[in-house]
């Protein structure tokens, strides 16, 4: 099922929580929601899932209205909110039994549907605990098995890796890419590597306007704007190469030039390279060229360049 978020507003009295948003999520695509807190993330998630009502705008999922439909919409979502609500005194296999109850999945296979996300979310040796004795990656695990258990075509997940450790991580980063192979899928995180990891498209919201849409890959390179470069340079004096690559600024190619331990850092102008120009240096030098590193734009540094202000 796609999803199509069209001018979407809400607001908590004067203040907007999310103004005029609009972007689409296609079946089979794992989309990350990212923002700093308050940027309007859960509330948009929220009203995806019909948890609330937009003041202005509509949501569409699977061509349905969530102000016409939202029986029929939440029958085929599964959510992960981010308090992740449990029921602390029912054992594991119940409270499953119970949520597969809630979602009218006939008496008959809902045996077979609670061992498949026993197996799924690596629940097997927790099966019969009661969910306050597990530990918060295994009720994350719990929670995530609510959200899938009545097969929904959309899955949307609330910060899902909160608490888990890094092998657990690993799992459940596993466990959604093979879900988002079928389904509709849009999570959020703080962990910007993870949703790198995870997903294929990533949208930045912050303060309720969606500043950013594209790859990780995308976002990094329109992020960048100029080449910096790691450079070593052996068989010379360090403030002689240091000096040689200063005077690289004449050639219209070189902003600045820093040093640090032997290493230098050379910066470009806007949509130029000076690599060929410091290979051909060290050539003319006689100097040894031992590392000529592009340095990459992460996610960290795009998501706080958008989100300072």
């Amino acid at each position: 099922m796609d999803i199509v978020v069209r001018n979407f507003t809400k607001k908590y009295g004067a203040q907007k929580a999310v103004d005029n948003v609009s972007f689409d999520v296609k079946t089979g695509e794992v989309l990350g929601f990212l923002g700093p807190n308050g940027a309007g993330k859960t509330t948009t998630m929220k009203a995806i899932t019909c948890f609330l009502a937009p003041n202005e705008g509509d949501i569409q999922v699977g061509g349905m209205s969530i102000k016409d439909n939202p029986d029929e919409i939440k029958r085929n979502i599964g959510y992960l909110p981010e308090n992740n609500p449990l029921y602390n005194d029912m054992p594991v296999i119940d409270y499953l039994y119970f949520v597969a109850s809630l979602h009218r999945i006939p008496k008959e296979v809902i045996k077979d549907k609670i061992l498949e996300m026993v197996n799924l979310c690596g629940l097997e040796g927790e099966k019969h605990k009661k969910i306050s004795e597990l530990s918060k990656g295994y009720k994350q695990r719990v929670g995530l098995a609510q959200a899938l258990i009545h097969d929904p075509k959309v899955l949307v997940l609330d910060e899902p890796t909160a608490g888990l450790d890094p092998n657990q991580i690993m799992e459940i980063r596993d466990l959604i890419r093979k879900i988002g192979r079928e389904k509709t899928v849009i999570l959020s995180s703080h962990i910007l590597a993870e949703v790198e990891a995870t997903c294929d498209r990533i949208l930045i919201i912050n303060k309720g306007k969606i500043v950013a849409d594209g790859s990780s890959g995308q976002l990094r390179k329109q992020a960048q704007g100029r080449e910096i470069l790691k450079v070593t340079i052996e068989g010379g004096d360090v403030n002689t190469v240091f000096k040689a690559l200063q005077e690289l600024n004449n050639t219209e190619l070189v902003d600045f030039v820093s040093k640090s331990d032997g290493q230098f850092e050379v910066q470009s102008k806007p949509d130029t390279s000076s690599r060929r120009d410091v290979f051909q240096l060290c050539v003319d030098k006689g100097w040894y060229l031992t590392e000529l590193t592009p340095t990459e734009t992460k996610l960290e540094d795009v998501f706080r360049e958008l989100t300072m202000n």
